[in-house]
C-alpha cells in the first residue's frame, strides 16, 4: 500500500471535526464493552488507590537547603509543586511549603495545566522557569516563578506554548530555543536556533549565539555555574545518538570538542568524562563501546589525549550511568539486568575504587539524587517486582540512612521472580523476568518488552500490576530485548536499521520459551507495549499472531512509510532507517504493521489505547491501524483518551480508567 493508496489519511488531522467523531465513536464502544462489569470497577478503584496513596513515597530533589517535590491527591489531581528542608522530610508527616497549586492555576487561567517540571537558577535557588502543559504534550508554556513569593514574576522570562527549551545563564539571562518563526525548527519539530535573551528586552531582540541544521534533530545550550569553572556549550543532535559539541568562549567563539560524535560526554569542575557508544582509537589504544573515560577537561581541549578507563563493559556487565557528587562519581552498572553501585574518587595516584556502602542485595537500586555543588550526599531508592521501595539518603563514605518506605500493594505471598532465558532465532540468550506463582499450571500471563533506544527495561515495583494482574492469579513476564540497554550499547545498535528484525525475533523467542516452559498457552499469553513498544506489538499481531491471546498496544508508531512525517518521527530515523530511501524501505515494509494487515488472517483480540494530545508519537498511528483492521473484518477496539500526552493520561483518575481498560480486556481474553 503507497502513501497515495492510503484511505485512512484523513485520520491524521488530529482535531478535525470528522476525525473526532471518528474517535468518539471507537471510544463510546469500547467504554460500553469493558466497563460494564463489576471486576472493571474493582480494577479501576483498586489501581486508582495505588496512584493515590497517602503512604507512597515523595521522592524529592535537592535544591540548596530544600527538598522538592511534586504531589498529586484526589483533591489535587493535577499537583502540588512544593518544597521542605531534610529535618521535616525524616518526620513522617513533613511541613510542606506549597509553591504552585496547578489545579488552582488552571481554574483560576481556564487553563487544562500539566505539571511539566522546573528548572532553578543555581546557586541561589530563588528563581524558576516553570513548564506548563495544556493537557499533556511534549509542546509546553514556560513562565518564570519567583520561589520566595511564590508568584509568577512580572514581565518575567516567559515563551508560549511550543517545543521549547529555556536555561538559565544567570539571573537576567537565559538560552533560549524555540519557533522563532520561519525556518527556526528543525525537520523532528525542535528548535533549530539557540538565542541569549536578556532580562527586561522583547523575545524578539535575543541575540542568535548557535544554529544546527534543517535536517538535525535539535540544538542545545547550557551554562554551568560551578565557581572556578563557569562555562557554556552549545551543540547540535545531528541524530538520536549523534551530537557536535562547543565550547563558548566569553567573546561568543565556539571550540569543537573533538569526541566521537556518537559519545555523550559531561563536565564537572575539572573533568571531562566521556561514555563510548561504539570503540574509539587514540594512538595504539582502542577503547570498547560502552566503556567511561576519564581526562581533564582543560589539557583535552589542549590536545592531550591521556584517559583513564574508569569502567569497561563484559559479556556480562554494561555501565547504565553515572553521577557526581562534589568529590567523587557513582557509578550505576547492570550485570545480567541487576544493579551493582560503585564510588570512583580521583586522587593524586589516579582513581580509587569501593562498592558504595549501604546497597540491598536481591533488589534494583538507583542514585536518583546528589548534591555535587555542596556536598557527598546522594539519594538512594530501592525495589524489585515484590519488593516495594525504599528510600535512603547518605553520605559517602557512610553507611545510609533509611528515609521512607513504601508498604506493600499486594498480597505477594507465592509469588516469586526468576529469571531465565531464552535463545532467539541467531543463537543469542535474550534474558527475562518471570514474575508469579511457580505451580504446574498455566497461568493467564502478561508479557512486556520494549526494544529500542538503548532503554533497559529493570525490575521495579508496579503496584498497580501486582493488585490488578498478579495478585488475581496471574503471571507478568519483562522481557530484556535487543535494541535495548541492558547490556551497553552494543546490544542497542545490534537491532538497529536493516537490523530491526531481532528485536521481534527476540520477544517471539521469549513468548515460545514462556510456552515450552509451560508457564503458559498460547490463549494465556498477553502482551502490551507502548510507544517503541506499541511497535513491537504491532509486529507481533501481524507476524506471530499465533502466539498470543490477546494484545493491547499503546501510543504506538505502526505506518512506518509515514512515521518521518508524522510529528517528532523524523527524530528516530537513526533507529529505524528512512522510508523514503527505497534501500532502506526494503528492510522496514516487512515488518510495518499498518502496511501488513491481511484479509482473513486470524489475529488474536487486540486493545489500541492512544492520546489526542501525544505531540510525540501522532494518534493517526493507531487511529489509522484500527480503521484498517476493521475494514478487514478483525477483533479490535480503540479507546483514545483527549488528553494525556506521551503517557495517554493527564492525572491519576485518568491512568487508573486507562489501566482498568487494559486489565479488564486482558483478564476477559485470556481467563
Amino acid at each position: 500500500m503507497s502513501e497515495h493508496d492510503d484511505p485512512y489519511l484523513w485520520l491524521e488531522e488530529v482535531t478535525a471535526d470528522d476525525a473526532m467523531a471518528w474517535v468518539r465513536e471507537r471510544n463510546a464502544e469500547t467504554v460500553a464493552e469493558l466497563t460494564g462489569s463489576a471486576r472493571f470497577a474493582e480494577l479501576r478503584d483498586e489501581i486508582r488507590a495505588v496512584f493515590d496513596a497517602d503512604d507512597r513515597i515523595p521522592y524529592i530533589r535537592r535544591r540548596g537547603e530544600y527538598l522538592y517535590n511534586f504531589w498529586q491527591t484526589p483533591d489535587n489531581p493535577r499537583g502540588l509543586w512544593r518544597r521542605t528542608t531534610l529535618e521535616q522530610y525524616r518526620l513522617a508527616e513533613p511541613d510542606w511549603q506549597i509553591l504552585l497549586d496547578v489545579d488552582a492555576l488552571g481554574q483560576r487561567e481556564g487553563e487544562n495545566w500539566v505539571w511539566d517540571g522546573a528548572a532553578v537558577l543555581r546557586p541561589e535557588y530563588r528563581l524558576a522557569l516553570v513548564n506548563l502543559s495544556r493537557g499533556g504534550a511534549d509542546a509546553a508554556v514556560v513562565r518564570e516563578f519567583d520561589l520566595e513569593t511564590g508568584e509568577f514574576v512580572p514581565g518575567g522570562f516567559e515563551l508560549p506554548e511550543a517545543k521549547s527549551f529555556l536555561r538559565w545563564i544567570d539571573a537576567d539571562r537565559v538560552y533560549v530555543g524555540t519557533d522563532f518563526g520561519p525556518d527556526s525548527m528543525t525537520s523532528s519539530g525542535y528548535p533549530r536556533i539557540v538565542k541569549e535573551w536578556r532580562r527586561g528586552t522583547p523575545l524578539s531582540e535575543a541575540v542568535t549565539v548557535f544554529e544546527g541544521k534543517p535536517e538535525d534533530v535539535s540544538v542545545y545550550a547550557t551554562h554551568d555555574p560551578t565557581p572556578g569553572y563557569e562555562r557554556d556549550f552549545v551543540g547540535r543532535n545531528i541524530d538520536f545518538y549523534r551530537s557536535e559539541r562547543f565550547l563558548r568562549g566569553d567573546s561568543g567563539d565556539l571550540i569543537r570538542i573533538e569526541i566521537p560524535e556518537d559519545a555523550e560526554m559531561g563536565v564537572e569542575r575539572e573533568w571531562l568524562l566521556i561514555t563510548l557508544r561504539s570503540p574509539w582509537t587514540i594512538g595504539e589504544t582502542t577503547y570498547p563501546a560502552g566503556a567511561l573515560l576519564a581526562t581533564k577537561f582543560d589539557d583535552f581541549l589542549a590536545g592531550a589525549r591521556e584517559m583513564d578507563v574508569l569502567f569497561e563493559p563484559d559479556a556480562h556487565t554494561a555501565l547504565t550511568y553515572h553521577t557526581w557528587t562534589k568529590n567523587h562519581v557513582i557509578l550505576n552498572t547492570l550485570h545480567d539486568v541487576q544493579s551493582r553501585i560503585e564510588v570512583l574518587t580521583p586522587g593524586p595516584d589516579g582513581w580509587q575504587r569501593a562498592p558504595l556502602a549501604g546497597v540491598p542485595t536481591g533488589a534494583l537500586t538507583e542514585i536518583i539524587d546528589t548534591d555535587p555543588d555542596v556536598s557527598d550526599e546522594y539519594f538512594m531508592n530501592s525495589s524489585g517486582y515484590t519488593e516495594p521501595a525504599t528510600l535512603r539518603r547518605g553520605v559517602i563514605d557512610g553507611e545510609p540512612e533509611i528515609l521512607k518506605q513504601a508498604p506493600a500493594r499486594f498480597d505477594a505471598t507465592g509469588i516469586e521472580v526468576r529469571q531465565h532465558f531464552a535463545t532467539s532465532a541467531d543463537g543469542t540468550k535474550i534474558p527475562y523476568f518471570v514474575v508469579g506463582k511457580q505451580d504446574p499450571a498455566s497461568r493467564p500471563t502478561l508479557l512486556s518488552g520494549y526494544g529500542g533506544f538503548e532503554v533497559s527495561l529493570t525490575p521495579s515495583y508496579l503496584g498497580h500490576v501486582g493488585r490488578a494482574w498478579l495478585a488475581r492469579g496471574g503471571t507478568y513476564v519483562v522481557a530484556n530485548l535487543r535494541g535495548g540497554g541492558e547490556y551497553g550499547p552494543d546490544w542497542h545498535f545490534q537491532a538497529v536499521k536493516e537490523n530491526r528484525h531481532l528485536v521481534y525475533e527476540d520477544f517471539a523467542a521469549v513468548a515460545k520459551d514462556l510456552i515450552d516452559r509451560g508457564i503458559t498457552t498460547p490463549g494465556k499469553l498477553g502482551i502490551q507495549g507502548g510507544s517503541n513498544g506499541g511497535l513491537l506489538m504491532g509486529v507481533m499481531l501481524t507476524r506471530y499472531p499465533e502466539l498470543f491471546g490477546a494484545i493491547v498496544c499503546q501510543v504506538p508508531l505502526l505506518d512506518m512509510k509515514r512515521y518521518h512525517e508524522l510529528l517528532a518521527g523524523a527524530s528516530w530515523m537513526a533507529e529505524y532507517g528512512d522510508p523514503r530511501k527505497p534501500e532502506e524501505w526494503a528492510y522496514i515494509e516487512p515488518y510495518s504493521p499498518y502496511q501488513n494487515v491481511q484479509t482473513g488472517a486470524d489475529y488474536p483480540p487486540i486493545l489500541f489505547v492512544t492520546s489526542t494530545r501525544d505531540d510525540r508519537v501522532h494518534p493517526g498511528h493507531a487511529r489509522k491501524m484500527v480503521a484498517r483492521m476493521r475494514e478487514h473484518g478483525h477483533d479490535v477496539r480503540y479507546y483514545e483518551n483527549i488528553e494525556g500526552g506521551h503517557g495517554a493520561a493527564a492525572d491519576n483518575e485518568q491512568l487508573a480508567f486507562k489501566w482498568a481498560l487494559v486489565f479488564e480486556f486482558l483478564w476477559e481474553k485470556l481467563s
